[in-house]
């Protein structure tokens, strides 16, 4: 089969890999209708994380294929939604929210399980990990959303879930990629009253006000912190959500946090967060990985009912053979997020 493969930092290319086969009998194959980018991939393609050569990605869905004998809970030829790990769901870990810890469970492109950006993926434990579309002839749009739903929608969701954003909030939403951008949805979801997006890029400012935004905050740094103050009346935020990941987007959550609140945290760490500020001012912080198999499930029924639409974050699309401008439109930041189109419904 065709797939997408990391070669080292700047170089993704199609190339070939094996067809996935079922090796036990809790496997599915799924054939992937469409994959993308996620922004943890471009800290492999830019060489601040390490990646083993081989296959990459972990957001797709498609279509089941074949089933193993042990799998009941989908079937050959359902449309289904792949989250980013898979789990077994009945583990202690699982049940206690953080199917990331799954000690059975592991991750799609991990050099052992072929990544989502390519024509077919193994799925282990599929019965527990994949999640069947219910209905039929669903519109390209609608597939994209369900496409959101396993990683980026999950995680903003996350981030909005760990901090305990409820109705009538004000939250701040620090990173306008897509997983902030449906940060700024989650919170909407979730009743907050006043969302403010910390953005500096007008496409992305425009989404975060269609998904819910009612303020939006161009600096960054203390120049960031003090607008938000400014707005909130010097109180700060009920709930500040960090989607990005480095040190100074962390800073820039504590610091717009008001006493006593949570900081939910979804970006991949990078740096020293400034945990010694948070602590003297009873700052807690929630986050990690989302637990998307989790969320999936009534995330999907407001996408299908059309409550929400987070699909809107794919703004750069190629088909497989040029996967590597899938990565260059997101590493210069022409794109939120490159969206991989690989096989027919």
């Amino acid at each position: 089969m065709r797939a997408a493969i990391f070669s080292g930092p700047g170089v993704v290319e199609v190339g070939e890999r094996p067809d996935p086969v079922i090796q036990k009998p809790t496997d599915a194959v799924v054939r992937v209708v469409l994959g993308c980018v996620c922004g943890s991939d471009l800290w492999y393609y830019r060489g601040e994380s390490p990646h083993a050569a081989g296959s990459i990605g972990h957001e797709f869905i498609g279509v089941v294929e074949q089933a193993g004998a042990g799998v009941h809970q989908v079937h050959e030829g359902d449309l289904v939604v792949a989250p980013f790990i898979y789990s077994d769901m009945s583990c202690p870990h699982c049940l206690n929210g953080s199917t990331i810890s799954c000690p059975a469970g592991g991750n799609f492109g991990n050099g052992e399980i072929d990544g989502g950006q390519g024509e077919a993926v193994r799925v282990p434990l599929a019965g527990a990990t994949l999640v069947p579309v219910p209905g039929s002839g669903h519109s390209d749009g609608m597939l994209r959303s369900l496409l959101a739903l396993s990683d980026v929608m999950s995680t903003g969701h996350h981030a909005a879930a760990v901090a305990g954003v409820k109705k009538g909030d004000t939250v701040a939403v620090v990173g306008d990629g897509a997983v902030g951008l449906c940060a700024v949805l989650a919170a909407r979801r979730l009743g907050a009253e006043r969302i403010i997006a910390l953005s500096r890029h007008p496409d992305r400012q425009k989404i975060a006000r269609e998904f819910g935004a009612t303020d939006i905050v161009e600096a960054r740094g203390e120049e960031a912190s003090q607008a938000v103050l400014e707005l909130t009346g010097g109180t700060g935020a009920d709930a500040a959500l960090e989607c990005v990941g480095t040190e100074q987007a962390i800073a820039t959550a504590f610091a717009i946090a008001r006493p006593g609140s949570v900081v939910g945290i979804v970006g991949v760490p990078h740096g020293q967060p400034p945990f010694a500020q948070a602590f003297f001012r009873n700052i807690g912080w929630r986050g990690g990985p989302a637990p998307a198999r989790i969320y999936i499930p009534a995330l999907l029924g407001d996408v299908l009912d059309g409550t929400i639409n987070p699909g809107l974050v794919f703004d750069y699309e190629t088909g497989l053979d040029h996967i590597g401008d899938a990565y260059k439109a997101m590493d210069e930041r022409r794109a939120i997020k490159s969206l991989v189109r690989i096989g027919a419904l």
